[in-house]
């Protein structure tokens, strides 16, 4: 769930190196709203799929688990990189990316763009261009976009930093015409402190 400048490598950095993964306010023992989107909304897992700002999610081990082949986890600080790495299972394999994906210029394409709780860091407009140009570099017509924010009623901050909270149509408006909004799910997020947090996933198609 990392995302951002090159002000905040830093901050991520430090939250990686410094706090219990299992700690943070973001973490899930297991994705099952994401696990089960991506099954209703990319039925081949053999579809290339990216995980961006994937921290230290262990979303990429139980992808590869359930079948998937061919997952990528994209995040910008390295120490989130490092633990996703060492959380995959024995025989496991997956593609890791240390990047900022404002920034980021992609060499392939994947099918499924996943991204739980990244893009609503960006707040600045001209990040959030940023990151729509790398999603239509990584991606074609007919993929499918899964990302999940803070809901309208949801947080206005997380980790310290401001968010900017989202709903379907709201998102598929900042992405524009060429992303078709197709479904969306409300989850109810417990902390590990014990907090409730209102999340919205969002599902579009690239047109």
């Amino acid at each position: 769930m990392t995302i951002g400048d090159a002000d905040s490598r830093g901050h991520w950095e430090t939250v990686y190196q410094t706090k219990d993964p299992t700690r943070v306010s973001w973490y899930q023992p297991r994705h099952d709203t994401a696990l089960s989107l991506i099954a209703a909304h990319a039925i081949d897992p053999a579809t290339p799929l990216i995980d961006v700002g994937g921290g230290a999610s262990t979303l990429a081990a139980q992808l590869l688990s359930a079948g998937h082949t061919d997952v990528t986890v994209l995040d910008i600080a390295e120490a989130a990189i490092a633990r996703a790495r060492a959380g995959l299972g024995p025989g496991q394999t997956a593609h890791f990316i240390v990047a900022d994906v404002t920034a980021w210029q992609p060499a392939r394409r994947w099918g499924v763009w996943h991204d739980r709780a990244a893009f609503h860091f960006l707040t600045d407009p001209g990040q959030q261009d940023a990151y729509l140009a790398a999603l239509r570099a990584a991606t074609d017509p007919g993929s499918t976009v899964i990302i999940a924010t803070f809901a309208p009623d949801g947080p206005e901050r997380c980790s310290g930093l401001p968010v900017q909270r989202y709903s379907l149509a709201t998102l598929a408006a900042r992405f524009g015409e060429d992303f078709s909004p197709i479904e969306e799910r409300r989850e109810h997020h417990r902390t590990p402190g014990g907090a409730v947090q209102e999340f919205a996933w969002h599902v579009l198609r690239r047109a």
